[in-house]
């Protein structure tokens, strides 16, 4: 095979990989909710594990989960958001017995790390990960990654967010983040989002 043939096919593979990227590019600004959402659907587990991050809609949609009979016990995790979440929760509803604290982590490999080995003490088999919609898969993705043993799902909170009606034009810089914590979890972790 001449040498020219063999440029064409190289530049050939380099043009298509170059449109993908482009692809995953655009999808990636106009479609995020796509993208970075993963959402259960209505499951029934062990527990709820409220992410600290956000504001209130995290324990709010942990409330409204709990509410309707998805799990019966509450984790609350992040350092300095396992308090604040769990006063949110207590204000929705929620009795204080049925809450657990996780209150040292502060990052979302930690919040996985840590409230894994809170549920394997307690024999707990599965768990509901309560997070923001962007938030989901990266979140998903590291529960699951450290705690292979046990079933995880999401569902995560959309407020401030619904479906379909967010302006595409200005992506937040909180979603612009996610993409690039997605990819440093599974350069530095081996947290694979797919």
């Amino acid at each position: 095979m001449s040498r020219s043939i063999k440029r064409r096919r190289r530049l050939k593979i380099f043009a298509i990989l170059g449109l993908i990227l482009v692809a995953l590019a655009a999808t990636s600004l106009f479609f995020p909710q796509d993208m970075l959402t993963v959402d259960s659907g209505p499951v029934t587990a062990d527990a709820l594990v409220v992410l600290g991050g956000g504001n209130h809609e995290r324990p709010e949609r942990a409330a409204e989960l709990f509410k309707a009979g998805t799990a019966p016990l509450i984790i609350c995790t992040g350092h300095g958001d396992a308090l604040a979440n769990e006063f949110c929760l207590t204000n929705h509803g929620v009795p204080m017995a049925d809450i657990i604290l996780e209150p040292d982590s502060k990052s979302t490999k930690e919040n996985a790390k840590f409230t894994i080995a809170l549920l394997r003490a307690r024999h707990i088999k599965s768990a509901i990960i309560v997070t923001t919609w962007y938030h989901s898969r990266r979140a998903l993705a590291c529960f699951e990654h450290y705690g292979p043993d046990l079933k995880f799902y999401t569902r995560p909170s959309y407020f401030g967010y619904p479906k379909f009606e967010w302006n595409r034009l200005s992506i937040s810089g909180y979603i612009k983040m996610e993409y690039l914590k997605i990819l440093g979890y599974w350069i530095c972790y081996g947290v694979c989002p797919l």
